[in-house]
């Protein structure tokens, strides 16, 4: 799908369909004004017999109006001016292009950007680019028969004056993070047969040839065992596919800059190794690399984005397995910061691949170290699905990507990293063990995580509840790209 952005009066601009937007009890926006005049007053005709209200989220299709040189035009449910918020911004978009693609509609501009739906004009321009991506998205690539793909593919975003530059950049950068949930999505909803740590090792080596600021390397299981990545190891013992650990450094500014380092939970398929997981759902475990998939939608974005910032992406990858050489619950291991742990439940195994590459992530001489995995259940029954977990050591960086958030539409939610919590990780025969029972499950496990990260500023993302849905509209969401290529676009910014 492409997107574009300019300027132009409603009734001339030609091509499948207009979009303008009407406000709650029939109040017409000035696009739709402007084509009621041109049409000799048919969109008032429409509303007075009652064919069109304006209540949010609703739809009118018209086709050839007098005057106007588009074949269609859609009228766009506003509401109330008053009661415009981002969760209705979003459901007017939602609506919109829900009605634009069962039109035959290869292309639509929409007038609904900057007057109406509640937001400035970027944040719209964002959710309808996201909206628009999202509704043209195909999963079902791996059937004998994919469905078709959308027919729509041209979306222009028309201002009756002349838009800024600085919007048509947030245009191009917010097109290139919806390529990059795009790509998060398709390596989320591959199935652990094919999306093994092999697989997510040559996407990473593709993308580096794909992109020349990319440079992508792979460490195989005899380098971790130099490296000392005794916990990394004890995760994928149990299967027959080889762990990998891979790095993508992306130079975007003054090699002198320290970078910013992502590291992404790249466990392919979890069963819970020895402690194993209950089989109802047990298929939706093959999202727990999806935070490694968003490590490598975002590295994308940025390079296409051509963002002046330094950034490395970590993905440890390995599947959790039992066998007969799988770890034992009371198993003890040493990870590569010396730190030893007792192994309590198998099934806690992002923690144990995390920690290593925390340790690794120090070898960058990092400014600022995030870590995005779907790790804990816990988060789930603490936010449900619509935030994302954040622990930080600093507040600072909490509140960067507490905004980042905001401005993408990607929430995350600070919960509590309290010394309080720490002893509940205290072991009899170990430095730690790897879980503090299920009061707090969320919290212990990002405390396990702070005990990595104490030479660095660093944030955890818990996506267990946003990375995918389950049940009919079960898939990969993307999350948490938005988020994260927004907080790397502010920090560009900064510099």
């Amino acid at each position: 799908m492409e997107f574009s952005i300019k300027q132009g009066s409603p009734e001339k601009l030609k091509g499948g369909c207009v979009v303008v937007g009407v406000f709650e009890g029939g109040k017409l926006s000035t696009a739709a004004q402007i084509i009621d005049k041109a049409a000799k007053h048919a969109l008032s005709e429409f509303i007075a017999r009652g064919d069109m209200s304006g209540k949010s989220s609703s739809t009118l299709l018209l086709h050839k109006l007098p005057g106007v040189a588009a074949e269609r035009v859609l009228l766009a449910g506003l509401g109330k001016a008053s009661e415009l918020n981002s969760k209705t911004s979003v459901e007017i978009l939602h609506a919109t292009f829900v009605a634009l693609n069962a039109t035959a509609a290869k292309d639509a501009t929409l007038y609904i950007v900057d007057e109406g739906v509640g937001k400035d004009a970027a944040w719209v321009v964002k959710q309808a680019v996201f909206t628009a991506a999202e509704q043209a998205f195909r999963a079902d690539g791996m059937k004998s028969k994919p469905s078709k793909p959308a027919t729509l593919k041209n979306i222009t975003f028309a201002t009756l004056d002349k838009p800024s530059a600085a919007l048509k950049n947030v245009l191009d950068q917010t097109a290139a993070t919806a390529r990059g949930m795009a790509l998060t999505k398709e390596l989320g909803n591959l199935p652990g047969n094919i999306c093994t740590p092999t697989y997510l090792a040559a996407k990473a080596l593709a993308l580096g040839k794909a992109h020349k600021n990319i440079k992508t390397t792979v460490l195989n299981e005899k380098d971790m065992q130099k490296l000392g990545m005794g916990s990394l190891l004890s995760v994928t013992r149990g299967s027959e596919q080889p762990a990998k650990l891979i790095t993508l450094e992306y130079h975007g500014a003054d090699k002198k800059q320290k970078p910013i380092v992502l590291v992404g939970k790249g466990i392919t398929f979890d069963s819970g190794g020895i402690s194993l997981k209950p089989g109802a759902e047990m298929d939706e475990m093959k999202y727990d690399m999806c935070g490694a998939a968003s490590v490598l939608g975002t590295m994308q974005a940025i390079a296409e984005m051509g963002l002046k910032l330094n950034v490395v992406g970590i993905i440890p990858a390995c599947e959790n397995l039992p066998s007969g050489r799988a770890t034992k619950p009371g198993d003890i291991v040493a990870s590569m910061s010396g730190q030893t742990i007792e192994i309590l439940n198998t099934d806690a195994e992002g923690r144990l691949i995390l920690c290593d590459a925390l340790t690794y992530s120090k070898k960058f001489n990092p400014d600022t170290v995030i870590d995005i995995a779907t790790l804990t259940g816990a988060c789930v029954i603490a936010l449900g699905h619509v935030a994302t977990g954040l622990f930080s050591n600093e507040d600072n960086l909490a509140k960067e990507l507490l905004a980042a958030g905001e401005q993408a539409h990607d929430r995350a939610w600070q919960l509590p990293l309290w010394e309080d919590y720490q002893s509940l990780l205290d072991s009899n025969f170990a430095d730690m063990q790897n879980i503090g029972g299920r009061a707090g499950g969320t919290i212990t496990a990002a405390c396990f995580l702070s005990r990595f990260t104490k030479d660095y500023r660093w944030a955890h993302l818990d996506i267990a509840g946003t990375a995918w849905k389950s049940g009919k509209e079960k898939g990969a969401t993307g999350r948490p790209v938005p988020l994260l290529t927004q907080y790397l676009i502010n920090r560009a910014a900064a510099k």
